[in-house]
């Protein structure tokens, strides 16, 4: 003869085995994206120019993500992204070279975003219609 007992711990193994299952289905679906470092806008980045200072570049760039600690000239700023399951990472590099507190040059593999059709349209002149004759 069956127990409550044994009928209540049978249902709570059952009731567990299907919440575990749940639970590992939808850990398998989705996988937070890894942002790692601040993006240089390639905007921004066109507005670097040698003889800005570190306050400069800085506000236009951000922080670097890891300051040199062997190299107080040099600025380097890394960009990894990794979204979901499968995809290849997004990654950028940037660093700004100084000399004398002042920017030398910047090496950067960012490179500025296709121009969109409607904003080159829109930048073209009007056509005007021809004048009425009387």
């Amino acid at each position: 003869m069956i127990t409550d007992m044994q009928i209540n711990t049978s249902a709570a193994r059952v009731t567990a085995w299907v919440a575990f299952c749940v639970l590992a289905a939808c850990a398998c679906v989705y996988h937070m994206p890894i942002q790692q470092g601040n993006y240089p806008d390639a905007a921004s980045l066109a507005q670097v120019r040698s003889g800005m200072t570190r306050a400069q570049v800085r506000y236009l760039l951000g922080t670097p993500m890891v300051p040199s600690a062997f190299d107080n000239n040099r600025w380097d700023y890394d960009y990894y992204l990794k979204v979901g399951y499968g995809t290849a990472p997004r990654r950028a590099r940037t660093t700004v070279y100084f000399h004398n507190d002042l920017v030398e040059r910047v090496d950067s593999d960012v490179k500025p975003a296709p121009a969109e059709p409607a904003a080159e349209n829109s930048a073209q002149a009007p056509a005007t219609a021809p004048a009425p004759t009387t």
